[in-house]
């Protein structure tokens, strides 16, 4: 039985630890030897927290039979993302000039899953610099999707997807600049969820410099999990303020319930971009559920999506050429240099007065798509407008990488205005994951998660599942 309890939800750990059911060092045992057993064929987790996590462990027991007060994910095993601090360890970010980089204290997130009663057990994968949606790195090699190792496990948060898919953890830690939790979370027939900008607080020690405005207003920290439900008690563990965020906002904590049903916008296929007919009949398919459950649910297309996706690409890019841009051409592999020279040639240059527009834009935008909310309280559209990548199709040229940005836009655009996104599994179609995403105004994700367990509770769960394929080597 204690070999098994990887398997159970973060949800059901939580309820069977607080019961003395099972201990916290069982749930952490199981997971590590689960871990064991199934990474050698993934490579999720790069660094593997055994002994300090059996520590933990045990002062989490202790703490149960002591009585005391406890967090929303006491006793959980966790995984964290190698691009955030965490004291003791190298903050990677999956680039060789970084391996010493070791932080000396925790970053707010998990600062904020240690205070929650979280086990973090490892570390997870993600490409160099945390930049492209595939996950392979010259540091820590390549992270294999578990349902099909000829496709990319998502990025940048690649290993936290693979793991928690795979039973590492019930719970991984992720971040989303451009659908960072979303399309792995997509791409493995998992939960993600993107929350709004300011409510998971974000800053790592290490960074000799704050990161640049467009940057900070779409990047955020979130939960990977393999239900719903765990989505929701991870994001109120994470969700704690931290003084050392500026973009930190006490917003009311997340709560149980929400405005639900709702009415619903459904658009399957983007202005001028054509859709993967199996992601449109995920959409469709999704949208019955909804109605099953009570929304209204109408064909609606949100304003201005092409010119949002565009405008990430233009002020992400052009701001990379503040330094970052720089540090990828002379720390990064081969594939980051190849897929970011392609995105610099895609976006459009932009001047200081260019820049500043732009940025303005975003306010416009954002009141549209506020509007937009106050008719539609919710938005169901696809996470990808395209099935999950073949590995490595971004170094294939311009072209390519033209048309990966194309099927991500109901990601740029969202990242971009800071809103709350879900990507939901809705089952499997010829051996591949497919998913949809729910996406609502600021600090909506109560409103995001009730629909999606509404279509959890119809499609059901595909994870955890045995990884498909064989051993792979680690780079060292």
């Amino acid at each position: 039985m204690t070999q098994d309890l990887w398997r159970l939800s973060a949800t059901e750990m939580v309820e069977r630890v607080a019961r003395r059911d099972v201990s916290s060092t069982e749930l952490t045992l199981s997971c590590l030897q689960r871990l064991e057993d199934v990474n050698p064929r993934i490579n999720a987790i790069v660094d593997v927290l055994a002994d300090s996590a059996l520590v933990a462990a045990a002062q989490a027991d202790a703490a149960i039979a002591r009585r005391e007060p406890v967090g929303p994910i006491h006793g959980v095993p966790v995984t964290v993302k190698i691009n955030v601090d965490m004291a003791g360890y190298a903050t990677t970010n999956g680039v060789r000039a970084f391996r010493d980089l070791v932080a000396s204290e925790d970053s707010p997130v998990v600062a904020n899953l240690r205070k929650a009663g979280a086990i973090v057990i490892g570390r997870s994968n993600a490409p160099a610099f945390s930049y492209r949606w595939f996950t392979d790195n010259d540091l820590h090699g390549r992270t294999l999707n578990p349902w099909n190792p000829q496709l990319t496990p998502g990025g940048s948060s690649g290993g936290a997807s693979a793991a928690v898919a795979a039973g590492i953890g019930a719970i991984a830690h992720g971040n989303d600049l451009g659908g960072s939790i979303r399309y792995p979370a997509y791409a493995c027939g998992v939960a993600g969820l993107r929350p709004s900008t300011g409510r998971v607080p974000a800053y790592n020690p290490t960074q000799t410099k704050d990161r640049t405005l467009a940057v900070q207003l779409a990047s955020v920290q979130g939960p990977l999990a393999r239900t719903v439900g765990d989505l929701r008690i991870a994001l109120q563990a994470m969700a704690g303020g931290d003084p050392r965020d500026a973009w930190w906002m006490p917003v009311e904590p997340l709560g149980q319930r929400a405005p639900f049903p709702v009415r619903v916008a459904v658009c399957a296929e983007l202005p001028g971009i054509r859709s993967d007919a199996a992601v449109v009949d995920a959409i469709r398919q999704a949208a019955g559920w909804l109605e099953e459950a009570g929304c209204i649910v109408e064909e609606a297309v949100p304003p201005q999506m092409t010119e949002a996706s565009a405008l990430w690409l233009d002020l992400v890019t052009n701001e990379a050429r503040s330094g970052l841009g720089d540090v990828i051409m002379q720390h990064g592999d081969d594939a980051i240099r190849t897929a970011f020279s392609s995105q610099r040639r895609l976006a459009a240059p932009l001047d200081l007065a260019g820049y500043m527009n732009g940025l303005a834009r975003r306010t416009g935008l954002l009141r549209d798509w506020q509007r937009f909310f106050e008719r539609y309280p919710l938005l169901l559209m696809p996470v990808s407008c395209a099935q999950p990548f073949a590995i490595d199709e971004d170094q294939r040229g311009d072209d390519a990488m033209r048309r990966i940005l194309d099927m991500q836009s109901p990601l740029l655009a969202t990242a971009l205005l800071g809103l709350p996104g879900l990507s939901v599994p809705t089952g499997v179609r010829d051996g591949v994951p497919m998913g949809v995403q729910l996406v609502a105004g600021r600090f909506q994700e109560a409103l995001c998660l009730a629909a999606g367990e509404a279509i959890e509770a119809r499609a059901g769960t595909c994870t955890p599942i045995d990884p498909v394929g064989s051993a792979i080597r680690r780079a060292v």
